[in-house]
């Protein structure tokens, strides 16, 4: 199951508030989700709004994704919370790539000196048909 943490609108026409919402990717803008863990209200003066920080890495950490609009919202709130995302997203693409420059590395060096391979045993050979013995009986005895 594909999760996004992302805007759920609600209230009435031309004044809406929105909940910060972790669901289903398949599930409606409005429709059902797994849990709330923020909520937002951009017509107060403050345009107060709560972020559960640790619930939303608690959800990163399974493999939620963020939508770009829940990401303003959390980068205004808790900007703390997003250089932390950024850091663990360089770390890990700088370890791909790392990994990804020594398989290169390793293949642009010529060999120096092939390394001697143990001798494989050898897997028993497959007895052949009876029937196809046979001619090769009757050719050797014809040959004596």
């Amino acid at each position: 199951m594909a999760l996004k943490i992302r805007l759920r609108q609600e209230g009435r026409k031309n004044r809406q508030t929105y909940r910060l919402v972790v669901t289903d990717i398949r599930a409606p803008r409005d429709g059902k989700y797994l849990e709330m863990v923020g909520w937002y209200n951009p017509f107060n003066e403050k345009q107060s709004c709560l972020i559960q920080a640790d619930r939303i890495n608690y959800w990163l950490g399974l493999g939620a994704q963020l939508t770009p609009s829940a990401v303003t919202l959390i980068s205004r709130v808790a900007p703390d919370l997003i250089k932390e995302l950024r850091a663990k997203e360089q770390a890990r693409n700088l370890k791909r790539v790392q990994k990804r420059r020594a398989l290169k590395k390793g293949q642009a060096k010529p060999a120096k000196a092939p390394k001697a391979a143990a001798p494989k045993a050898e897997a028993p050979k497959a007895a052949a048909p009876k029937a196809a013995k046979a001619p090769a009986k009757k050719a050797a005895a014809k040959a004596k």
